[in-house]
């Protein structure tokens, strides 16, 4: 049932936000440069191919993912799953709404965030930064607008895979943390580091 997911990913998450920000600096640390390169890598990127142009690729529910994805790592909602179903499957939902009923606004708005809840949490995809991408294919800029379905793709998934591809690596780099939450890749990455490190020896 929808509802009782709902419910027990509630419960874990609220237990992970409270033991994840106990102070605890190094954990901090970490959290700072995965957000900082994470969001920087979306930025070098953009500022390469569209220098002067309005921030397509960074849309704001990138600052919203890096909270989940650097800072909340054992996060259902931070899990690879649900970060790249959220944004993509609430992308195709927000440009969908925005290509049939782009007026009025009221309307439009509200559509697309609330359709994308649904799709999320029939697709187990619950990631709460998706409602903002879903709602910034309505209320973007004109340049945004004028991507349609490219924007699912770049700057949505493009984005999604640079934050994800920098979680892999920042968050399994000391062995207190692991990321995915199943500690499959956490086991893996360091299991070959160690194999890398005796090979040099």
């Amino acid at each position: 049932m929808p509802t009782q997911y709902i419910k027990k990913g509630y419960q874990k998450t609220k237990y992970i936000i409270y033991k994840e920000t106990l102070i605890d600096f190094r954990e901090q640390f970490w959290s700072f440069v995965g957000s900082f390169i994470g969001i920087g890598c979306i930025a070098y990127f953009h500022a390469k191919h569209f220098p002067g142009s309005d921030g397509v690729y960074l849309i704001g529910s990138f600052g919203a993912s890096s909270v989940l994805l650097y800072g909340i790592i054992q996060s259902p909602f931070s899990q690879p799953r649900n970060l790249i179903g959220g944004h993509v499957i609430s992308a195709i939902i927000g440009v969908t709404i925005q290509i049939l009923l782009p007026e009025p606004i009221w309307l439009a708005a509200p559509l697309a965030v609330s359709l994308s809840v649904i799709a999320m949490q029939m697709t187990k995809t619950l990631h709460p930064p998706g409602g903002a991408t879903a709602l910034i294919a309505i209320i973007g800029t004109e340049k945004i607008k004028t991507l349609g379905y490219w924007y699912v793709l770049s700057p949505v998934l493009a984005g999604c895979l640079i934050l994800l591809f920098v979680a892999l690596i920042v968050n399994n780099v000391t062995e207190r943390r692991s990321y995915p939450s199943n500690n499959r890749f956490h086991r893996n990455y360091h299991t070959f580091r160690k194999k890398l490190a005796q090979r040099q020896q």
